[in-house]
């Protein structure tokens, strides 16, 4: 068992990631974006035991150099690096061309160079943009409804190339939308819970109407872990999904109604997404990953948010619920 380097180890999914691996004996090297206040993300929160475990490389994955040096001496990569935030896509469209696309691109070169011989690459649900049929299987069309997901369908086709062009071991990992402790404020979940928690009567949210296929946190991290210990996945992408859908209003009530019964819903004009952009459905298929492996969701939705809500309560400070982060 040869030592595995998680790019983006101090994200949301990442952090659970590393945490994971770490305690199921891999010997991890997590790759944190290089900052001068030497902050390791959420690894800073992590029990001493098992950040002590963790070999931490501080970079930067749109640095070619960095990436090949991270990845020295590493049997695998789990490259979950990227930028997320939908909005903050509008307006900054560059960035994410050069973390998303030529992040990915750095890692698959290294892996070339290397032979490192297992490399999973994080895509997203978004890249199928509003359903054309439910359940989202594989073979679902692409849509490029915001820059983040075209940037996400660019490294997914540029993963799928090097695999065809050079015989890669990539392996394309597809969650669809992931939510639990430690996710940022722009995403809904924590939104909704964070104005609640903070005695706020009106909750302001964006479109109500659309669904979503809502995996919590642990699962995803499992599902990356599984993806791995299968063979028979390289050269496969496959979704990482339960197959159930909930719409935002719904999601919001069911919370209103667990936290504090007296909010309301308001709708707020600078959240609300561009009309061809906002992905309207999302309902994800998991057959081909309980198929090719060993996964299947643990947690059900409510055990997910009474975690998350838990986390919440207790982190509260970390987020600021009266502004809309992008």
């Amino acid at each position: 068992m040869g030592k595995i380097l998680v790019t983006g180890a101090e994200g949301f999914i990442g952090s659970h990631l590393t945490e994971l691996l770490v305690k199921e004996g891999f010997d991890v090297r997590a790759m944190v974006q290089y900052n001068s206040f030497n902050n390791w993300g959420w690894i800073d929160t992590f029990d001493k035991e098992i950040k002590d475990k963790l070999d931490i490389f501080l970079g930067d994955v749109r640095d070619p150099n960095g990436v090949k040096v991270a990845m020295q001496d590493c049997d695998a990569v789990f490259h979950l690096a990227a930028l997320i935030a939908i909005p903050y896509s509008y307006h900054s469209p560059d960035m994410y061309v050069d973390t998303n696309i030529k992040g990915t691109l750095n890692i698959l070169q290294a892996t070339r160079d290397l032979g490192t011989k297992r490399i999973l690459v994080t895509s997203t649900s978004e890249v199928y943009g509003t359903a054309k049929y439910v359940p989202i299987d594989e073979n679902h069309p692409y849509q490029g409804q915001s820059p983040y997901s075209a940037t996400k369908i660019g490294a997914d086709r540029l993963a799928e190339s090097f695999y065809r062009s050079f015989n890669l071991p990539v392996t394309i990992v597809r969650p669809f939308n992931t939510y639990g402790p430690r996710q940022s404020a722009r995403a809904v979940i924590p939104t909704i819970i964070t104005q609640l928690l903070s005695g706020m009567e009106e909750i302001k949210l964006g479109s109500l109407s659309p669904t979503r296929d809502f995996n919590y946190v642990k699962d995803t991290a499992r599902g990356f872990l599984e993806i791995y210990r299968s063979d028979k996945t390289i050269g496969e992408e496959i979704n990482i999904a339960t197959q159930k859908e909930i719409s935002i209003g719904d999601l919001a009530n069911e919370l209103i109604r667990q936290i504090n019964p007296n909010a309301k819903i308001i709708c707020d004009e600078q959240r609300v997404r561009p009309e061809k952009s906002e992905v309207n459905r999302l309902l994800g298929s998991n057959e081909k990953i309980k198929r090719l492996t060993n996964w299947k969701p643990q947690y059900t939705f409510e055990e997910g948010l009474a975690e998350t809500i838990e986390f919440l309560k207790s982190n509260l400070d970390k987020y600021k619920a009266d502004i809309y982060n992008l």
